[in-house]
C-alpha cells in the first residue's frame, strides 16, 4: 500500500534588527489551494519602541489574524487617521500605500489571498473591499467566526497553517460562484507580468470591455487595467527587495513600462515616494523585518 506523502513542515527563521528580534514561520500552500492562496506566514516581532511600516499595494487580499495587541492601520495614503481591529483585519486591493504601526510587539498570522480566493472565502463582491480595511470578524463566514481564537489556541505554526487550509478548502468546495472566466483572465495578466492589451483580452473572453470590467470589479475588486499595473509594480518591488542592481531605464524596459518616466509615475502613486527612496526602503525592510 502506497504511503501518503507527508505535508511540508513550516520553516522557522529567527533574526535580530537593531535592538529588536523577530521570528517568522513559512510553508508553501497545498498545491490545490495555490490558485487561492499566494502565501502565508506566522510572525512574532519585538522592538524597543513603536515601529511604523509603509505597506505597498499588491495584487492580493491581505488577511491579518492578530494574537497580540492590534496594529494601528492608517487610512490609505495617509499618516494621520488610523483604526485598529482586535483579532485582525482584511485589506482589499488599493492603488496606494498603507502605513501600519505597533508599540513594540506584534504576533499573528498573515494570509495573502488571491482576489479569487478571497471572493470564494468571504462570499462578498470584492469591490466592497477595494480601498478599505475591515475587521476580520465582520467578514468571516459564521462557520469560522472564532477562527482567530482557534488559531491562537493551537500549539504550532503547522497546526495553524493546516487549519487555514482546511477552512479555505471547505469554502472553495462549497462555493456556488462562477469565477472561471475571471480566474483565467487574472492568471493571464499575472503570467504576462501585466503586459496585456485589454481590448485583446476582452476579445479572447468573448465579452465587451464594459462587461469584463464589471466582472473584474465583482470578483477581483478593480478593473483589469489597474490590476495589470499592480501586477507590474509588484514584480518590480519583488525584484528590488533582492537588492538587484540596474538603472531605472533598464528596469523600466525589463518590467514593461513605456519608459523611465512611466515607471517613476507608477512608483510615486503606489508608494507615495520616489523610486530611489522606494528602493532603499525595500532593501532595508528585506534585511530587517520578519
Amino acid at each position: 500500500m502506497a504511503m501518503q506523502a507527508l505535508a511540508p513542515r513550516a520553516r522557522i527563521t529567527r533574526g535580530n534588527s537593531g535592538e529588536g528580534r523577530w521570528e517568522i514561520a513559512t510553508r508553501p500552500p497545498a498545491p490545490r489551494l495555490r490558485p487561492y492562496i499566494r502565501d502565508y506566514s506566522g510572525y512574532t516581532e519585538e522592538t524597543p519602541g513603536p515601529l511604523r511600516r509603509r505597506e505597498l499595494p499588491a495584487p492580493q487580499i491581505v488577511v491579518i489574524i492578530e494574537f497580540g495587541p492590534p496594529l494601528r492601520v492608517f487610512d490609505a495614503g495617509s499618516d494621520r487617521r488610523h483604526s485598529s481591529h482586535p483579532g485582525g483585519f482584511v485589506a482589499g486591493l488599493d492603488a496606494t500605500f498603507t502605513i501600519t504601526e505597533h508599540d513594540g510587539f506584534q504576533r499573528g498570522l498573515q494570509v495573502n489571498l488571491t482576489p479569487i480566493g478571497a471572493r470564494l472565502f468571504f462570499g462578498v463582491p470584492m469591490e466592497e473591499l477595494t480601498g478599505r480595511v475591515i475587521s476580520a470578524r465582520d467578514l468571516l463566514p459564521r462557520k469560522h467566526a472564532r477562527l482567530a481564537e482557534r488559531l491562537e489556541e493551537l500549539p504550532t505554526w503547522d497546526a495553524r497553517f493546516d487549519l487555514i487550509e482546511r477552512a479555505l478548502g471547505e469554502r472553495v468546495d462549497e462555493a456556488r460562484l462562477e469565477v472561471g472566466v475571471v480566474s483565467w483572465a487574472f492568471r493571464r495578466i499575472e503570467e504576462r507580468g501585466g503586459a496585456v492589451d485589454m481590448r485583446a483580452l476582452a476579445r479572447e473572453l468573448g465579452y465587451s470591455q464594459k462587461h469584463v470590467i464589471g466582472l473584474f470589479r465583482e470578483h477581483v475588486g478593480v478593473p483589469p487595467k489597474l490590476l495589470a499595473r499592480l501586477v507590474r509594480f509588484d514584480r518590480l518591488v519583488r525584484h528590488l527587495k533582492t537588492g538587484a542592481t540596474g538603472t531605472w531605464a533598464e528596469l523600466a524596459q525589463r518590467f514593461g513600462y513605456y519608459d523611465q518616466a512611466h515607471l517613476a509615475r507608477d512608483v510615486k502613486q503606489f508608494s507615495g515616494t520616489t523610486p530611489t527612496r522606494t528602493r532603499a526602503a525595500l532593501i532595508d525592510v528585506a534585511g530587517m523585518s520578519p
